[in-house]
């Protein structure tokens, strides 16, 4: 699918009084990422644009770590290889810039042997779930009514989705299909991982997502991978383990990344770059925008080969979505609905009503919620016209039959109804 990026000017950001009435205090909740993952830590090489960093660990595509070990070797203290990237890890009392020394390893500055070139390094950036990110919203899910589950016809060909976030617990919806019987157990969500009797703040992430895919694509298979924990957080070497995972065994139509993060030098990750690319051309990646209500790139949403979706409320940006040149989709991201775990959290009922008694089913906010729309629909539209996914995906995305927003791209509505979208839309796209 060829891509288009569309120009424009920074849209307003958040009114003061909406932000401070949905968002937690942003440094004490930077405070509890960082005493949860005490390997973390903030960088900011560019002045006001701050980035989240495993320390002393960086990430080399697999044929140049062994050119980036012989560089490293003065503060080598361990290697890593798995499928196509290789973490190393330098020793805490060397004291080096993890981010200097990978841009001076992708400028050429430095080289082994007396030959400079380009090396294919990164920090091991962490990645965020969204809604949860640490300079944006912190919405959390309300339960609500059970839904009804989306009806399926029968497809022309089956589409696959991978959602790479939480896991996936079971759900009516999906309990007696196939592919979650086959879904290993390591990719089950954790609920409860801190042990605190309550649930974990973004755990039923990846269970909401299957139910946004499924609302859109009913006879879809999904395949999800846990590549974030519960308190929806992870790093970049887990999201390149799964796409290398789906790369070799197997390819998915459709891959949803709900999550992400903003990069030390505002640029792709080459590592992250690589394993997307690996993918094929014949799989198309839909990523969320972010939720810092900024216009600064945030990966892998903004990687040219990736769709990035943002958040609408009602039929305008949400507050809290993130915009710009760089996204090429949006869709509503406010008060969703959808499939969730059960749980019963410590919280005591407020005027009969039990705040954290959740039943198969919540609402949420997020552009992490937006995205699955979009992937929904474009693998909705693929089984139904039996079509490959990058077909689907441009029909879905034609801006000459759907409204465009300046920074958030082309308009994408949910299908509630699959049986009336059958007779509304002559391409059959959701049947």
């Amino acid at each position: 699918m060829t891509r288009s990026r569309r120009s424009g000017t920074m849209g307003a950001e958040a009114g003061t009084g909406e932000s401070e009435g949905t968002m937690f205090d942003q440094q004490a909740r930077l405070e509890r990422v960082l005493a949860r993952h005490p390997d973390a830590r903030v960088v900011e090489p560019l002045p006001g644009r701050p980035a989240l960093v495993r320390r002393d660990e960086i990430l080399v595509a697999g044929q140049d770590a062994g050119a980036v070990q012989d560089v490293v070797r003065r503060w080598y203290d361990s290697r890593q290889d798995e499928h196509g990237v290789t973490r190393l890890r330098l020793r805490a009392p060397a004291k080096v810039d993890v981010c200097e020394l990978s841009a001076l390893l992708a400028s050429g500055g430095i080289g082994a042997g007396g030959r400079l070139r380009s090396l294919s390094a990164a920090p091991n950036h962490l990645v965020l779930g969204q809604p949860m990110w640490w300079s944006g919203p912190a919405d959390l899910p309300r339960p609500a009514a059970p839904l009804p589950a989306p009806r399926a016809a029968a497809p022309k060909r089956d589409a696959t989705v991978a959602i790479l976030d939480t896991g996936l617990s079971p759900h009516p919806w999906y309990a007696g299909a196939d592919w979650f019987r086959e879904q290993p157990a390591e990719d089950a969500e954790v609920l409860d991982a801190d042990l605190d009797f309550a649930l974990d703040a973004q755990a039923g992430h990846g269970t909401f997502i299957a139910g946004v895919v499924l609302a859109q694509a009913p006879a879809a298979r999904l395949r999800a991978r846990r590549v974030i924990g519960g308190d929806g957080v992870g790093d970049e070497l887990d999201v390149i383990r799964a796409l290398h995972g789906l790369a070799e065994r197997g390819r998915a139509d459709v891959v949803n990344i709900s999550l992400g993060c903003h990069t030390y030098d505002d640029r792709p990750s080459p590592v992250l770059a690589r394993a997307i690319a690996a993918l094929g051309r014949r799989t198309v990646v839909v990523a969320c925008a972010g939720n810092s209500a900024t216009d600064r790139p945030f990966w892998p949403a903004a990687m040219k080969p990736v769709i990035g979706v943002g958040a609408l409320d009602g039929g305008g940006r949400a507050w809290f979505s993130n915009h710009g040149w760089w996204v090429d989709a949006c869709a509503q991201g406010v008060d969703v609905a959808s499939t969730f775990v059960s749980f019963d959290g410590p919280r005591p009922p407020v005027r009969g009503l039990d705040p954290d008694l959740f039943q198969g089913y919540a609402t949420w906010s997020g552009t992490s919620f937006a995205a699955p729309v979009v992937a929904g629909r474009i693998a909705g539209r693929a089984a139904a016209d039996g079509v490959d996914a990058v077909t689907a995906a441009d029909r879905v995305l034609d801006p000459a039959s759907r409204p465009v927003l300046s920074d958030l791209g082309v308009v994408v509505e949910a299908q509630k109804d699959t049986e009336s979208q059958k007779d509304t839309d002559c391409q059959g796209s959701m049947a």
